[in-house]
């Protein structure tokens, strides 16, 4: 059956055929976005969602969304996504970070110029019949220097353009390597060394608890007397009380905002000041960018649907179109460690190690560490799934390791997965042969070679004559008929498993019978 996707929110006429053209049936319900109750009501029937600012995805809207499996936003910022809940629900949440970049930038550097000439304010008085010419004193902008406060995507292309213009460009940003420093032609500085330097400064960030009013009153009274101030990320990047404080003594020179803390803004301590401009936050409006987001987010969304490829998702690692159909076996493998050693594991986890060797250790392990803690906590968490799982594990505070080796042993690739708790420590190894199927290859360090069956019975034993026939009977006499048949031994006479897969679920009474033969140590049911 086709994947179907409901578009709630006005999107581009192309993007609803692309989604066609790849095989996605569409719903475009373009002012659904506005009903959460119609929403809410629908939503059940759709394996995507493709949004813009609009629609509002909270816990209630997924809580009946059955089948879903991706929202898309067309667009960067994913504020009206409830990303915990939909992590929760294993939901991936892809955002477009790309498509409005050139916009975003482009309307910084127009906003700029908009401050240097005081544009808004001329035109204003020009067509209001007055010839103010002498008001109007401006600024150039070369030679000046642009302090850039994030240099990622949008914050290197507003360093390029104003290169371009030359203006002498410092940038904040920790995440910012020296080498990227230099290829963009910027100066890397601290956060005080631009506040002192920088005759403009423009903002391009993300809004995260570290870069909340990054532009705070302490941080505004250390600039530049006369400094110009562009925000064109995100409202709550600069404390606005402050920076209306600063223009009113003159710290600040002007400042140029499209971006506010409450929005719609329809009222806000910035507006009326003569040295002020704010545009409706238009950084992404461009019949380009808008085209933009929405292609991409329709890409994005069937590459995930029909092949399995994630890109620019919010909560869970990218997988390329490439990577996926190599990555399924590897996710199921993994998946299925964690769940073996999860049901043996009746005390609280403290660390699982999970380590890839040989040609599995080049794939998107990110992936498959969320597949194997997954599988892991599953047994004691019912609703945990592959995207949750990471959140859920750190929430419990239970420590995740990789490890990558290059191949070691006699397999191309070998996955081992050790959990340690307080009383031991369990290792579990499996790989991935031509078939495509997954098997266990090591269990505690004793070579065996079994596939995962829906229903087994995993027994510890001693290595003493007579255990196989005895287990064999007692199963056969109960009735269940035994379906594969793994053995394995550290050495002779020492400890012995076996892995037994079974027609059929196991009855506790069985169990407790195997349990109590002769050499046996443990026996536990288990379930794939």
């Amino acid at each position: 059956m086709a994947p179907r996707v409901l578009i709630s929110d006005a999107l581009s006429p192309a993007a609803v055929q692309i989604f066609k053209d790849r095989g996605v049936e569409v719903d475009f319900q373009p002012n659904l976005g506005k009903d959460k109750d119609k929403l809410a009501e629908i939503i059940g029937n759709y394996d995507g969602l493709a949004i813009r600012s609009a629609t509002k995805v909270s816990p209630k809207i997924l809580e009946q969304a059955a089948r879903l499996k991706v929202i898309g936003r067309a667009g960067i910022g994913v504020d009206n996504v409830d990303i915990p809940a939909a992590t929760a629900k294993g939901v991936i949440v892809m955002n477009t970070p790309f498509g409005n970049s050139i916009t975003t930038a482009e309307h910084a550097i127009a906003m700029m110029f908009a401050l240097a000439r005081e544009i808004p304010a001329a035109d204003a008085s020009t067509q209001a019949g007055k010839w103010e010419k002498n008001r109007f004193m401006g600024v150039e902008l070369t030679a000046k220097t642009l302090g850039i406060i994030g240099c990622g995507n949008i914050g290197s292309i507003v360093a390029d353009r104003a290169l371009g213009l030359k203006m002498k460009v410092i940038a904040y940003d920790p995440f910012l390597s020296p080498e990227r420093a230099l290829d963009l032609g910027v100066d890397k500085v601290e956060l005080d060394d631009l506040l002192a330097r920088a005759d403009i400064i423009t903002l391009h960030t993300p809004l995260t608890e570290k870069t909340k009013n990054v532009l705070s009153a302490e941080a505004i009274g250390k600039t530049k007397k006369g400094v110009r101030i562009i925000n064109c990320a995100r409202g709550g990047l600069v404390d606005e009380a402050a920076l209306r404080a600063a223009l009113d003594s003159g710290q600040v020179g002007g400042a140029a905002f499209d971006v506010f803390v409450t929005e719609p803004a329809t009222e806000n301590p910035l507006f009326g000041h003569p040295n002020v401009i704010c545009t409706p936050h238009l950084g992404a409006s461009t019949s380009e960018a808008q085209e933009n987001v929405a292609l991409q987010v329709a890409e994005q969304m069937s590459d995930y649907l029909l092949r399995g490829a994630i890109s620019n998702a919010v909560n869970f690692p990218s997988i390329t179109a490439e990577e996926a159909p190599k990555l399924k076996p590897f996710i199921e493998l993994a998946e299925k460690l964690g769940s073996f050693a999860g049901q043996l594991t009746e005390t609280d986890i403290k660390t699982v190690r999970i380590t890839y060797e040989g040609a599995v250790a080049e794939l998107k392990v990110k992936a498959l560490t969320s597949a194997a803690v997954a599988g892991l906590l599953r047994p004691a968490l019912a609703e945990v799934n592959v995207v949750s799982a990471p959140s859920v594990a750190k929430e419990r505070g239970i420590v995740v390791e990789e490890m990558t080796r290059e191949v070691t042993g006699d397999f191309e690739s070998l996955v081992t997965l050790t959990v340690v708790t307080e009383k031991m420590e369990r290792s579990v190894s499996g790989t991935v042969f031509a078939d495509g199927r997954p098997r266990i290859v090591e269990i505690k360090g004793i070579r065996v070679d079994a596939e995962f069956g829906p229903s087994m019975i995993y027994v510890t034993n001693e290595d003493k004559p007579g255990f196989i026939g005895r287990f064999a009977s007692l199963l056969g006499d109960a009735g269940l008929n035994i379906a594969t048949f793994a053995l394995g031994r550290d050495r002779q006479g020492g400890d012995a498993i076996a892995l037994v897969e079974v027609d059929g679920t196991v009855p506790a009474e069985i169990i407790a019978k195997v349990q109590a033969l002769p050499a046996v140590k443990q026996a536990k049911p288990l379930v794939f």
